[in-house]
């Protein structure tokens, strides 16, 4: 089985997150895709939600997706999540599957700074997706790319190419993935909830419901 691991804060989890999970899935050709809310994040966020909330509106945005799954890894522990860990312990769940990471350029070019990150490119196969705002070819200088052409990049950026495999260890296979563009942000729809704007069409009904009920993101 491949399994698609998606992990981010969802704060909160909106139709950009749900659609590039499903491109990623049908791309790949995964055959489930299991969301991982943050818990305690390394990082300060005053305005992120509880682990309990996020984890609950994730779990309801995705009812009725056979392929879609939810994980409490992060959101149940006491202390700092670091995503090595977390695809550690995913790793000796899924013993039987291959898994893929999924993330989008910009946290991939963060990836250097993360806990033992050459540990994680040998732990899963890596999915880099596209993000409004960057381009593929700004990963040239990644040192997880060395053997991928500038060429490629520029392709993938023009939409040449909807994706590229390329050896990004060797244990695992990194892929570059081009999605459909939804420039919809959680720190937009944030901003929009404090000015109370209308968040219609930009998150499920299920999870909008989910922060009206629990007055979530009234303040910052």
């Amino acid at each position: 089985m491949k399994i698609g691991i998606y992990g981010g804060t969802f704060n909160p989890v909106h139709y950009g997150h749900l659609r590039t999970a499903q491109e990623v899935a049908e791309t790949m050709g995964l055959d489930r895709i299991v969301f991982v809310p943050a818990g305690e994040t390394p990082f300060d966020k005053p305005d992120l939600a509880k682990a309990s909330h996020r984890y609950k509106m994730v779990k309801t945005a995705i009812t009725g997706n056979s392929s879609f799954k939810i994980s409490s890894i992060e959101t149940r522990s006491r202390g700092k999540s670091f995503t090595v860990d977390t695809i550690r312990s995913l790793s000796d769940k899924y013993k039987k599957s291959d898994l893929y990471f999924i993330l989008g350029i910009d946290a991939f070019l963060d990836m250097p700074l993360w806990k033992k990150p050459d540990s994680l490119v040998n732990l899963t196969n890596i999915i880099v997706i596209s993000r409004p705002g960057y381009t593929f070819f700004g990963l040239s200088e990644s040192p997880y790319l060395k053997d991928v052409p500038v060429k490629t990049l520029r392709e993938l950026d023009r939409g040449k190419r909807d994706m590229f495999s390329f050896d990004i260890s060797g244990k695992r296979k990194g892929h570059l993935v081009n999605v459909i563009a939804l420039n919809i942000s959680a720190s937009g729809i944030r901003e929009l909830i404090r000015a109370g704007i209308n968040t219609n069409y930009l998150l499920p009904e299920s999870v909008k419901s989910y922060i009206i009920a629990n007055t979530l993101y009234i303040s910052k």
